[in-house]
């Protein structure tokens, strides 16, 4: 349809792969040199800058292939929701996904285990996570390609945490959402749509419901969900969104507390400007 086209186009704009006559930027040939969607390879090149390139490619490989959690048999909800979280992370789905996709290597490495059961002890898709493998090692490929660094793994440390969240909200400052009550109604800022975390989401298995997140996908088909969720500081999102996108998003409650964090946070850059 038009619009969806003139939604994609729109969206590669705001993430800097279109130059001024609307053709791709040197920025966004880069972006087309991976096989995933402009987000998600924004987001890996961003890593480069802040230094959690590996942490980046196994989200990126978690995400793009099926997922990994399978359905549960009627009567063994409990005991997976137990299984699954041993794997969560305070920080949010993106981060739980590492920790499956290592835990999994881990086992792969153990000739005196085989992963299939281990998958099937922890109600995971054994396919899958070998599907997650095959395109890791694909992304690492087309990064040694294009020369781009490949840091040094580092995840669990508290740097290495923001520095992922900051490569995330670099590619998907369009897909963040704010409960706006306190009960788990996700208002996304860009569609004014009302959402609820997915119920394979770490966050309803631990209780926790964070107030502002960034999420990969809206479902419709699965009861207006947000899948795969990882909590964000509005700071950090004022700090990485593009001001040209921000100043287009519709009125809402979030804005105005967003506009309010920009306001107080202009005057302190304005000081330190001076001061150089």
């Amino acid at each position: 349809a038009p619009e969806s086209l003139m939604q994609a186009l729109e969206d590669l704009d705001y993430l800097a792969a279109l130059d001024n006559d609307g053709n791709l930027s040197e920025f966004g040939i880069i972006m087309s040199e991976f096989p995933l969607d402009p987000q998600l390879s924004k987001s890996i090149l961003a890593s480069c800058e802040f230094g959690c390139v590996h942490e980046m490619l196994t989200i990126a490989a978690m995400l793009t292939a099926p997922n990994c959690f399978l359905h549960t048999p009627p009567g063994t909800e409990e005991i997976a929701l137990t299984r699954w979280r041993k794997f969560s992370h305070p920080a949010g789905d993106h981060f739980t996904l590492i920790n499956v996709f290592n835990a999994f290597k881990d086992v792969s490495a153990n000739q005196y285990y085989s992963n299939e059961k281990w998958c099937r002890d922890y109600f995971l898709s054994c396919n899958a996570l070998r599907m997650a493998e095959i395109i890791r090692v694909e992304l690492v490929e087309i990064m040694k390609r294009l020369e781009l660094p490949i840091s040094e793994p580092d995840f669990g440390t508290k740097e290495n945490t923001l520095s992922i969240k900051k490569s995330l909200l670099s590619g998907y400052f369009m897909h963040i959402a704010r409960d706006v009550d306190g009960s788990g109604n996700y208002l996304m800022l860009t569609h004014r749509q009302v959402a609820q975390l997915h119920p394979l989401s770490s966050y309803c298995n631990t209780r926790r419901v964070p107030e502002w997140v960034l999420f990969h996908e809206f479902s419709v088909s699965e009861g207006n969900s947000i899948r795969v969720v990882s909590e964000i500081s509005p700071e950090l999102f004022v700090e990485l969104v593009p001001q040209y996108y921000f100043s287009n998003l519709p009125p809402s409650e979030s804005k105005d507390i967003l506009q309010e964090l920009i306001r107080r946070s202009a005057p302190v850059s304005a000081t330190k400007d001076e001061e150089k």
